[in-house]
């Protein structure tokens, strides 16, 4: 069951494509369209998921998994996901995106399309990636995000990620957009702070969206307002 198909089985077991906003949390969603089916079903127990984490600053596809369909949310997070990042050349921020303002700038003169295809031919199939601080991850039971607020300065561990393909769709100084292809665990805010000091420049994050999760797209999702339309017209049917 995908985008607006929406009926009694979500009870039992489903999956509905939700276009998250800009601005809401992955959790966000779920608690919204858990808020939806209890109201609209009458009742209070529901099981509710979704299959990724999804960045505030970021908008796109999320899996949300309904019922017995929570148990498959491990095989949808293994997909693989696609992205179109938008990324500033010539300046950094401490999150590597506009979570945190801008706290130094460097020089684009030098850089070419060349030179971006160039380097990002480092950043295709197995690579080492270090996390950035302002994320979920946990260090010694904290969040990292929690940690890097108090203005603490931790380096995360690196992890083994795949990048399977990075495409160049538009550059215009100081903007570069990229479509990117790759699997779980991989930071494209890192990616992009890493493409910044490959260019002896620097770059953050300026804009990010989840087009595809394996075979599932962004263009079958449905927003949060529009499943609970589709749902309610669905209901009267």
């Amino acid at each position: 069951m995908t985008g607006t198909e929406i009926n009694t089985g979500l009870l039992k077991g489903g999956i509905i494509l939700i276009n998250k906003p800009y601005g809401w949390t992955s959790f966000d969603a779920v608690n919204k369209i858990r808020s939806i089916l209890r109201k609209h079903y009458g009742i209070r127990k529901i099981k509710v998921g979704h299959a990724g984490t999804l960045d505030p600053l970021a908008s796109g596809l999320i899996i949300i998994c309904t019922g017995r369909m929570t148990k498959e949310i491990h095989s949808f997070q293994e997909l693989e996901k696609e992205y179109i990042a938008t990324l500033i050349l010539g300046k950094t921020t401490p999150s590597y995106d506009l979570e945190t303002s801008v706290d130094r700038e460097y020089d684009t003169a030098h850089i070419t399309t060349g030179l971006i295809e160039k380097s990002l031919e480092k950043f295709t199939g197995e690579i080492e990636q270090i996390p950035p601080l302002f994320s979920a991850k946990f260090i010694d039971g904290r969040r990292a995000y929690k940690i890097a607020r108090k203005g603490d300065n931790i380096e995360l561990p690196a992890s083994r990620v795949s990048i399977r393909e990075i495409v160049i769709k538009r550059f215009e100084l100081p903007e570069l957009e990229l479509s990117v292809s790759c699997s779980k665990g991989t930071y494209i805010r890192s990616l992009a702070r890493d493409i910044g000091h490959e260019l002896k420049s620097g770059a953050y994050l300026s804009a990010l969206k989840r087009i595809r999760i394996g075979d599932y797209k962004l263009s079958s999702a449905v927003s949060p307002g529009e499943f609970e339309q589709d749902f309610r017209i669905n209901q009267t049917k």
